[in-house]
């Protein structure tokens, strides 16, 4: 059997596994109705009628690994709760930051390769951090209704430790920051639930969709859970309640990078490619083609932790769509953040909803820009679906060539639509935009006719810097752009004047002291 069937076979394994967790059940058995009953009936699952239950530590089935930077992927010593010695045991420091990392649902029973990339990204970012691991393995690789009950329990454990040790080193509440993946993002909101007092900050990543769509807020992450709660959704393709990570926002700010269904470079062919690199040894990783989306959350905010010079920003839109037309790229009134560590902890009591468009690898940061167009003609004409080409010029780089398409272009509109690079091109000087032919022979070559549009200004503005500048024509008053013809050349003509004041206060925002963190 060659390597590619192997894959392909393996593929039909972890793919019929996976969806097996899901098929098996009925249309109306994988409900939050019927994943809780499940809950409730399994053993030692009692809601807490007393507040003596946060003290009870017999019935704890999950254990908190104290992980260093110097080894990472390994569990070398465990805090017990009630057991007071075990913190000094593992060197834990009640002096500085304590971050728990919560896993999800597991296939091979183990800890994935992410968990030592997110432990070594939190020490690289906070050296004298304490970073525990939570192992729920035993329940965390059940059959996925059973994994998903069993989150009550594990927030019920998890709860019970941090509120123990607390207590015995009177740890600050703010000191506190749990980050949950899948499922785990789900238990990290019910421990939050549970305590008596407000843990700081609760990070979801890509929370787990499918029975929790429409659960309540005391079964799910919710705003409630803490201070401050901030979530990425990267994985939401799909029907609500079917689709992996959680559609709805559940937090403070919901992030939903590149609109949140699906990531780049998660497509088949490129994850093949990833794995085949590997040899043999990629085998083990062909569950990436049915979570490569899904895990992209930890990648964004490990990121976020060691690439504090490339910081990715997110914007508050109504919608993918309008974001998708550059519509969403304001910064005032809080209307942008950072995504990851570093966001800015606004709460409102709606919640917010970001989004941003992403490379397809690490630094993910991209910078955004919206062309506003308007098309004159001397005719009437209608055109669908028109490829175009792109080329910025700026003070620090350039970059050419950028393909994007028209969903419509019509005589004397005005177009606006979104544009992304991946690196910095400084201000923008130049502009060229190419109208591509739609077809190797098109109706309008057949018949010796050409389609011919003309633009008198270009609109442009910057997410990152919020500049908005104005271009036109190079030569004349317009630029003739024919479909399949030359570049139409822009350029500089002056910028708004209250461009200039927005992009000094967003300056003082995002590198000065009015970006930090609220309380």
């Amino acid at each position: 059997m060659g390597i590619k069937n192997i894959f392909f076979f393996t593929l039909w394994i972890i793919l019929g596994k996976f969806c097996a967790t899901f098929a098996s059940e009925p249309d109306t058995g994988t409900d939050a109705d019927t994943i809780f009953k499940v809950n409730t009936s399994l053993p030692g699952t009692p809601l807490p009628t007393t507040a003596d239950w946060i003290n009870n530590f017999t019935d704890i089935v999950s254990k908190f690994s104290l992980r260093t930077a110097e080894i990472p992927d390994d569990d070398m010593c465990y805090i017990v709760p009630g057991r007071p010695e075990t913190i000094s045991e593992c060197h834990f420091n009640p002096d500085t930051q304590t971050f728990v990392v919560i896993h999800g649902w597991t296939v091979t029973g183990m800890f994935e390769s992410w968990v030592p990339k997110l432990v070594s990204a939190l020490y690289e970012r906070e050296p004298s951090a304490n970073v525990i691991v939570v192992d729920w393995l035993t329940r965390a690789n059940q059959h996925y209704p059973m994994s998903a009950a069993f989150t009550k329990l594990v927030g019920r454990d998890v709860a019970k430790f941090v509120s123990w040790i607390q207590n015995e080193l009177n740890l600050p509440w703010e000191r506190i920051h749990l980050l949950g993946y899948s499922l785990g993002a789900h238990v990290a909101g019910i421990a939050g639930d549970l305590t008596d007092h407000k843990i700081s900050r609760i990070t979801g990543l890509d929370p787990a969709g499918p029975t929790f769509e429409h659960a309540d807020n005391q079964n799910t992450l919710s705003p409630d859970d803490a201070k401050f709660v901030d979530v990425l959704h990267t994985n939401t393709r799909g029907s609500p309640n079917r689709s992996i990570g959680i559609q709805r926002p559940v937090g403070h700010v919901d992030i939903y990078p590149n609109g949140g269904t699906f990531q780049p470079g998660c497509d088949i062919q490129n994850t093949l490619l990833g794995i085949a690199a590997e040899g043999i040894k990629g085998l083990h990783n062909m569950d990436q083609l049915v979570k490569c989306s899904h895990e992209r959350s930890i990648h964004l905010f490990i990121d976020s932790l060691i690439n504090t010079e490339q910081q990715s920003v997110a914007y508050r839109c109504n919608s993918k769509e309008a974001f998708n037309k550059g519509l969403c790229l304001s910064c005032r009134k809080n209307r942008c953040n950072k995504l990851g560590y570093n966001v800015n902890q606004v709460r409102t009591t709606r919640g917010t909803k970001l989004y941003l468009k992403t490379r397809e690898m690490m630094p993910y940061k991209v910078f955004h820009y919206q062309v506003k167009v308007h098309f004159f003609s001397e005719t009437q004409q209608s055109f669908t679906e028109q490829p175009m080409k792109i080329s910025l010029y700026g003070t620090h780089g350039e970059k050419e060539d950028i393909p994007f398409v028209l969903p419509e272009l019509n005589s004397n509109t005005t177009v606006s639509f979104l544009l992304t690079t991946d690196v910095d091109l400084g201000d923008l000087m130049i502009v060229k935009l190419r109208w591509e032919k739609d077809a190797i022979i098109s109706w309008s070559d057949w018949w010796g006719s050409s389609s011919r549009v003309h633009i008198r200004k270009l609109r442009i503005k910057s997410g990152e810097s919020q500049s908005k500048v104005i271009f036109g024509a190079k030569d004349g008053e317009y630029v003739h752009l024919v479909r399949g013809g030359e570049d139409g050349v822009f350029v500089k003509l002056k910028e708004d004047p209250m461009s200039r004041k927005e992009k000094l206060m967003h300056k003082l925002k995002t590198q000065g002291s009015l970006f930090k963190s609220e309380a």
